[in-house]
């Protein structure tokens, strides 16, 4: 008897357990940082699943005063910011934040404060940065093709300069090259006297024309020579 009462009550705590876990609203991951520039029509969204509950939410934007400290208010809504929600395919539900001309004075870190039953949360947060960036607005299409044109241009001659300088410095060095070589060339056949390299030809051809056989001549009349001396 006791182990059915102790097997009944561990069901119905199972079941409390899931369905609780099935109430609970579910946050979605929000976009960390948005950077836009200043009189930009912007959105912010904070999404999330409800769970078939009905969610209420409130903008909130949170600040770092004088002392450090946050501090967090609500957002005042107006006719340049106005708060909607929005529903997904998936059951996934976003309140969205609208700015249809963001200042610089709008920068700080938005959250949605989800109200669902007795029981409230934050989600993430999104942190809204303000710039001043140049846009290139109101220019007409040839204008703007133009520019495009113009910023090709300068692109190609960034690529062709360096290989042309590369390639006229290559070549400026290779015919410094030849006229090195040139030069050592001249220099090597500057100490050589002509009359004494012909006299050293004649004498090789000259020994090339007589041939052996006049040395063989030449040594037998030595020999005869001096046989006849007494």
């Amino acid at each position: 008897m006791c182990e059915k009462i102790e097997r009944s009550l561990i069901f119905v705590l199972c079941c409390l357990a899931v369905g609780s876990a099935q109430d609970e609203v579910t946050l979605e991951l929000d976009k960390p940082f948005l950077d836009v520039s200043v009189s930009q029509n912007t959105v912010l969204e904070c999404c999330f699943n409800p769970n078939l509950k009905s969610v209420n939410f409130t903008w909130f934007k949170v600040l770092r005063n004088d002392t450090g400290n946050f501090s967090t208010f609500a957002v005042d809504l107006s006719i340049y910011v106005s708060a909607n929600q929005t529903s997904k395919d998936n059951g996934i539900h976003c309140g969205t934040l609208t700015f249809t001309s963001v200042q610089f004075s709008d920068t700080g870190l938005y959250r949605c404060l989800l109200n669902y039953s007795v029981e409230w949360s934050y989600t993430h947060g999104t942190y809204l940065q303000v710039s001043e960036h140049v846009m290139l607005t109101g220019l007409s299409e040839s204008t703007k093709n133009k520019i495009l044109t113009a910023e090709g241009i300068l692109l190609l001659l960034c690529v062709l300069l360096p290989s042309a300088i590369l390639l006229r410095k290559s070549k400026r060095v290779s015919e410094q090259e030849k006229k090195k070589a040139k030069k050592e060339e001249e220099n090597i056949y500057q100490g050589l006297n002509l009359d004494d390299c012909c006299t050293t030809y004649d004498q090789i051809e000259r020994s090339q024309a007589q041939g052996p056989y006049q040395d063989v001549c030449n040594i037998m009349e030595e020999e005869e020579i001096q046989l006849e001396k007494p």
